[in-house]
């Protein structure tokens, strides 16, 4: 009897993706991490490090006493019935619970929403959009998802209709965008970054890399740009972005913009942008450029990766485009409602005056300090390694040094049959526990660097 199901007769779209962060390196510490549980001593190290992916809070880093109040009262309405709550929450932890509920059909936390998520959270993002950018932005324009990655598939799902559809992405980059674009059928159109001049994105390189693309019969549909960069950790400058918006412009692409580092910038002389807020000053208004924007819960200092809360916005569609959007955004009902309140409250914290400003203010500063700090520690660890060299850590919250790995190295890697990269984030978990993430795994090409 033939078998039912087989790797052979399997989706080849999913056989053709990869995810490196969630891959083969990390499978082997989970079977390491087991080893330790079963065989304590057996390995050279007491426990596993995981720093193969953006996840603060299981590496110890505290989540935001506000948020996490709100979202208590909001998940156990009947607390703000009881004498006893108002010692144990702060007076504008319990108004903002109750205006969140207000907005909720029920005040039931459980139940499903509106797919694009409730309308009184989209009204409160749309707020802290508008007060970060200085122009207007609307309720209707968002779409609240679980984290940000389900928008990426949304969009990815939307624009590539066969393999002759290709996304320009950047290289190195996060392996989200090379796994959607594969498990959708379309051709990813690599553009590189400049390790040489700091992860630099000139839009000569672009229009050459979309020339090409061209040339090959590819229909380019959107550009995606990761600002601040994941892996790479560069901080685009403003007079790039309008170089950006004006290459995309001239070009018909649609721009999708990650912004889920927008709080990680740790270098005075660099500050984040919107690309909404470079596209308005620019003069565009709300229908002359096709935009995305990306945001999540998952990083910043708020860094509540497990409440999977994000959203993107989308202006410069039309009517009959959006109804489509938001088809796709239906069929999986409505995202989680603790993601979707936190996402508000990420776009509209306490305020100055508020009771919970002062110790929201210490801890938000004390997170991005200390990330701050530990950013520049391990850049300067590494450079004064031997072997290794790594660019300044401007943001997000990764770091992508180049390895200069010896011939032999080289030669015991090719004997494995590993990447010279995958062979070292190997050995380097095998005797001493720190997962890693090997450059290949981000499409980096001809180096070895890991993340």
């Amino acid at each position: 009897m033939a078998t039912v199901v087989a790797v052979e007769n399997l989706n080849p779209k999913v056989l053709q993706c990869e995810y490196a962060v969630r891959g083969e390196i990390v499978i082997h510490a989970q079977r390491l991490q087991q080893q330790l549980q079963t065989q304590p001593g057996s390995l050279p190290f007491d426990e596993i490090l995981y720093c193969n992916i953006g996840n603060p809070q299981s590496l110890g880093q505290q989540p935001v006493t506000f948020f996490r109040e709100v979202l208590a009262l909001c998940d156990h309405p009947s607390l703000l019935e009881k004498a006893e709550t108002t010692s144990l929450f702060s007076a504008d932890s319990i108004s903002r619970a109750k205006e969140i509920l207000a907005t909720i059909p029920g005040r039931a936390t459980g139940a499903y929403s509106h797919s694009q998520g409730i309308k009184g959270l989209r009204d409160a993002i749309a707020a802290g959009i508008a007060s970060r950018d200085g122009f207007p932005a609307n309720a209707d324009d968002i779409f609240i998802t679980d984290g940000a990655s389900p928008g990426v598939h949304m969009m990815m799902q939307l624009l590539i209709r066969n393999e002759k559809d290709g996304i320009l992405c950047p290289i190195p980059q996060y392996p989200l965008y090379s796994a959607s674009i594969a498990l959708h059928g379309g051709t990813l159109v690599p553009y590189y970054l400049d390790e040489s001049t700091g992860w630099g994105l000139k839009t000569s390189d672009l229009k050459q890399q979309l020339d090409d693309a061209r040339s090959k019969g590819i229909d380019v549909r959107a550009l995606v740009v990761i600002n601040p960069g994941n892996p790479t950790g560069q901080v685009l400058a403003e007079e790039n972005q309008y170089d950006i918006v004006k290459f995309c412009q001239n070009e018909g692409l649609i721009l999708l913009a990650d912004e889920v580092y927008q709080e990680n910038v740790y270098v005075a002389d660099k500050k984040f942008n919107s690309f909404k807020k470079i596209v308005r000053s620019m003069g565009y208004g709300e229908n002359d450029f096709p935009l995305v924007s990306y945001q999540s819960v998952s990083k910043g200092y708020y860094g509540e990766c497990g409440k999977r809360g994000g959203y993107m916005e989308i202006t410069g569609f039309s009517a009959p485009v959006r109804e489509q959007i938001y088809k796709i955004a239906s069929v999986n009902l409505c995202s989680n409602i603790t993601g979707q309140i936190l996402a508000s409250l990420v776009m509209n914290p306490p305020k100055p005056g508020d009771e919970s400003y002062a110790a929201y203010q210490a801890e938000r500063d004390g997170i991005l300090e200390s990330l701050a700090r530990r950013a520049k520690a391990i850049e300067d660890a590494f450079n004064n390694l031997e072997g290794y060299s790594c660019n300044k850590a401007e943001g997000a919250m990764y770091v992508f040094p180049q390895i200069h790995l010896p011939k032999k190295a080289i030669e015991a890697a090719k004997a494995a049959g590993k990447a010279p990269d995958a062979f070292y984030a190997l050995r380097l978990l095998e005797s001493t526990g720190i997962v890693v993430v090997p450059g290949s795994g981000f499409g980096q090409v001809s180096k070895s660097n890991l993340s």
